[in-house]
Formats: structure tokens, C-alpha cells, sequence
């Protein structure tokens, strides 16, 4: 049984009669403990796709499961307990709380979702240690720099230990360097058994998967594809 499945997901976004359709029946399956790659051309779908299936947003039609249940059609409040428990983010542009230290942007996640406030300090410590931000722990977003605020993004995004983590794009602001550094995490979270979904342009990203989804105009063309392993210090 697949961890995460969308069947048939269509999304169609605008106004009827100027709609425009994001997702034209995209069907994915994701396993425990894969890390994923969905590729493609921009505008293909691949951010709608994640977005549907972490409950950001609703397919217009189709559905989508996770561990078996259906949940495309729970209600907002029960997607919203869902998210806290069960899925991570992880975004581009961070979306970190800019009047928030790094140390309080990992740890409100936990808070949100009931954690008491030594579990969530304890989590936090143990992700500031591991990720090598200890000492920029109390610095604002503004004071760090791509890299840190992607790990900080990051550890944000697992605090909870999600089932799953979805990352959109997650290297496409940051140096080689850092894109290496990101790699090396997303790796050791799999040794943990993570669960990860990867939305990336890099080729060195996808190379770092254990499987490839191909995705073009709103449908998945390809999803067994074996990445072409590349070094990622070359």
C-alpha cells in the first residue's frame, strides 16, 4: 500500500469561461522512505501537485490518499490537524516569520500542533545541533543568510516528524555549496526514514533521488524512472 496517492487530480484555477487547468488527471503514488523527484517544464503542475497532495489546496476533482484513508474530502479543520501531524513544508521562499529568531521559527510548529514548550525546546535544540545553526539560533531571518534560513526552512518543516515532507524547489535560492549542504540533509533524513517529495529544476537534486516522476502539461508522463546518479561534489 502506497504512503501517498493521488487518483485522477485535476485543478483548474479562474473564472468560468477563462479557466485554466493546472492538473488534467495526474496520478502519483508515493512509497515509505522514497525520496522523491517530480520534474518538469515550468508550469506543468508540479507545484499544484504537492500542494493538493500535502491539503494546501483541494483538487477539483479526483482524490487523494494517505496511508490508505481518503482525504481530499475532510473538512478545513481536519486538513489544518492533519498538516500539523502528518505532513511538513518546505517552501522556496522560506515563508519564515520575519520578527521570529531562527530558534522560534522551528519551534512554533511544534507548539501549534501540542507539543509542551520543553518538548518543542528539546526538538528544536536537537535540530539547531544537527543542522549546525546553534549559534544563529537567535538571529532574525534578515540576519541569515540563503542557506541558513533553507535550513532553518527545513527544520521548520520536520520538527513535527512528519509522515511526509514536501519541498518545493527547496536549492533554487541557494549557491552550489549550500545546494550540496541541502542534499546531504535530505540524505540523512531518508537514512531516518523520511519520507520526502522534491519539486526541482537541478538535475544534481534529482540525481539525489531514489526515483524520478516526470510530469507535462498537468498529467505524470513518467514515475519509475531511476535518476542518473551524479556525485554531488562534482
Amino acid at each position: 500500500m502506497s504512503l501517498v496517492e493521488g487518483r485522477g487530480l485535476v485543478r483548474v484555477f479562474g473564472s468560468p469561461g477563462a479557466e485554466v487547468a493546472a492538473l488534467r488527471g495526474a496520478d502519483i503514488r508515493i512509497e515509505q522512505k522514497e525520496i522523491v523527484a517530480i520534474v518538469g517544464p515550468s508550469g506543468c503542475g508540479k507545484s499544484t501537485l504537492i500542494s493538493i497532495l500535502g491539503g494546501l489546496d483541494r483538487p477539483t476533482g479526483g482524490e487523494v490518499w494517505l496511508d490508505g484513508k481518503r482525504i481530499d474530502d475532510l473538512s478545513a479543520s481536519a486538513w489544518a490537524r492533519l498538516r500539523r501531524k502528518s505532513v511538513g513544508f518546505v517552501f522556496q521562499s522560506f515563508n519564515l516569520v520575519e520578527n521570529l529568531s531562527a530558534a522560534d521559527n522551528i519551534e512554533l510548529p511544534a507548539l501549534i500542533a501540542g507539543s509542551t514548550a520543553k518538548q518543542a525546546r528539546i526538538r528544536r535544540e536537537e535540530l539547531l545541533e544537527r543542522l549546525g545553526l546553534s549559534a544563529r539560533a537567535k538571529l532574525l531571518p534578515s540576519q541569515l543568510s540563503g542557506g541558513e534560513r533553507q535550513r532553518v526552512a527545513v527544520a521548520r518543516g520536520v520538527v513535527n516528524r512528519p509522515t511526509i515532507l514536501f519541498a518545493d524547489e527547496p536549492t533554487g535560492a541557494l549557491d552550489s555549496e549550500a545546494t550540496v549542504a541541502m542534499l546531504n540533509l535530505f540524505r540523512d533524513l531518508h537514512h531516518d526514514g523520511q519520507t520526502t517529495v522534491i519539486v526541482t529544476h537541478d538535475p544534481l537534486v534529482a540525481a539525489a533521488a531514489n526515483r524520478i516522476v516526470a510530469m507535462k502539461d498537468g498529467v505524470v508522463v513518467s514515475a519509475d524512472a531511476e535518476p542518473e546518479r551524479k556525485s554531488a561534489a562534482s
